[in-house]
């Protein structure tokens, strides 16, 4: 019998994770992808003697011990690749008080910093550091391994039994926005830090879950970029047999009396396939690619109402200075705010890419400032190429001010500057906005159920972040497992992995 044939739409990490599953499973894979190589926002790239990383900051589970590790095993990413323990998770300078803490995997050492920082909150702290002790030993990643479709009755049940050591803190105030549960601090200081322990709208249980896989040594960080991340997945696609394309953009999905069967790209070529899976950007598969045919009102109301991530600026720096004592990430909580685009942050992410020779000649580091920002600002700046790269200067110029009153110096011994907009996102991934992950975390989004399939439209699947709220590489590579799994079962196959040592 032939071996049944899928097209996948994007060389992203669900894309590509989709394509070694197809493979695993008996199915031919061809993966078409509109840049000219693979990794989607996981992506790198050289200049003058850098290598900037403005993807994946670290790989969860990157130990045995989780259910993710073995994601990660069948999908090849360890073969030949080293993921050092993140030593600490981040580094915060509050400038209004002058406090300086670390998040630490040592949770006695956390919880005597954070009291000496705010005694008056001391309760809240036992409290916090008791739910990160709870969280060692629950795998959030085990309620991720079987789809939605396939959770059957007794599915969810299972789950909740599996998440028993843990339901009080995956409630209550602890399932509010890092935002709302953060009033309750009563210390100005370890407020500001706790907002920015993540996104600000991510409930706060999911730092619970962040700080229990540190304390685990269970944060791995990535030595060779994100885009050698994503090349162990095309090694591992090509090793099983399956075909890429690149510089193949996709403008229609080919449907006929209800049935994918192919796609059209932009040069007019056309694909044709048994089944057709996009992995690429959940807006423009549903209303560009697909015409808005296929759709529902809940559908409808989630793409018109939901709040995405707001998109970011990377600034990176390529600098002849040696930070191999500073920590690898910090947090910068200003005493003055500052304004990008239309939007105004009170503090900026610090990556100092110290943990690899990989990144910079010896004795020089790039140095990463993240920023958000809004997509309408940049796009709109981009119509005038003097007034964007104008914008571009401006922000570089003050956030290097903001890092020469902690690393005096730092602006003469910059060798290099490079700022990706969310225009640049955009530009080479297609994503709607500009958008580095999909959905905003809320707590409602990452309670919804998101089906891989749309309405009335057959032999049609959906991986990626779009249908797996969070963002982040677990959700993405068990997208693309639960798509194969459903091929699967509608195939009447049993579903099949192998694992690369």
């Amino acid at each position: 019998m032939a071996e049944k044939t899928v097209i996948i739409i994007g060389a992203g990490l669900a894309g590509l994770a989709t394509g070694c599953y197809a493979r695993m499973n008996g199915y031919r894979a061809l993966i078409l992808e509109h840049y000219s190589e693979p990794g989607g926002v996981a992506k790198a790239w050289r200049r003058d003697g850098y290598l900037i990383d403005g993807g994946v900051h670290y790989l969860m589970g990157h130990r045995p011990g989780i259910v993710c590790n073995k994601l990660y095993r069948e999908l090849g990413v360890f073969k030949g690749r080293k993921f050092p323990d993140l030593a600490d998770y981040v580094y915060f300078i509050d400038e209004p008080t002058g406090n300086r803490v670390s998040f630490t995997p040592d949770l006695d050492k956390l919880t005597r910093d954070l009291t000496a920082i705010a005694p008056e909150d001391a309760a809240f702290i036992k409290d916090f550091v008791a739910g990160v002790r709870s969280m060692q030993k629950t795998d959030i990643f085990k309620l991720m391994e079987t789809p939605v479709e396939l959770l059957g009755v007794f599915g969810p049940l299972k789950q909740l039994w599996h998440l028993r050591r843990s339901l009080r803190y995956l409630g209550g105030a602890y399932n509010q926005p890092l935002i709302e549960f953060t009033k309750a601090i009563k210390n100005d200081s370890l407020r500001r830090m706790f907002t920015h322990l993540f996104l600000p709208e991510m409930p706060a249980w999911f730092m619970l879950f962040l700080l229990a896989l540190l304390a685990n040594r269970q944060m791995g960080l990535i030595e060779g970029s994100c885009f050698d991340f994503a090349s162990s997945l095309r090694e591992r696609f090509e090793s099983l047999g399956g075909e890429m394309q690149f510089d193949a953009t996709v403008k229609e999905i080919i449907v006929e009396n209800n049935r994918a069967v192919g796609v059209r790209l932009e040069n007019g070529t056309e694909h044709r396939a048994d089944t057709v899976i996009s992995a690429g950007d959940g807006y423009a598969t549903i209303f560009k690619l697909l015409g808005g045919k296929y759709v529902s009102q809940t559908i409808k109301d989630r793409y018109e109402n939901w709040p995405r991530l707001r998109p970011i600026v990377t600034i990176s720096l390529g600098v002849d200075m040696d930070f191999s004592r500073e920590p690898s990430l910090s947090f910068l909580l200003f005493k003055d705010t500052m304004t990008v685009g239309n939007v105004v942050i009170d503090g900026f992410p610090l990556r100092l890419f110290n943990y690899s020779g990989k990144f910079a000649p010896p004795g020089k580091t790039v140095v990463q400032v993240l920023l958000l920002t809004d997509w309408k600002y940049w796009n709109d700046l981009r119509e005038d190429r003097e007034r964007y790269e104008t914008a571009k200067k401006a922000v570089t110029a003050e956030v290097l001010a903001r890092l020469e009153t902690h690393y005096p110096g730092l602006s003469a011994k910059v060798e290099l500057t490079d700022i990706a907009t969310p225009y640049t996102t955009w530009r080479y991934t297609l994503n709607h906005e500009g958008a580095f992950m999909g959905w905003s975390p809320t707590p409602k989004a990452l309670r919804a159920m998101f089906k891989k399939t749309l309405p009335g439209l057959e032999n049609f699947y959906m991986a990626g972040q779009w249908v797996m709220p969070g963002g982040g590489v677990p959700p993405c590579f068990y997208s693309g497992r639960h798509v194969v799994q459903l091929l699967c079962q509608r195939d009447g196959k049993k579903f099949a992995t192998t694992e690369v040592a």
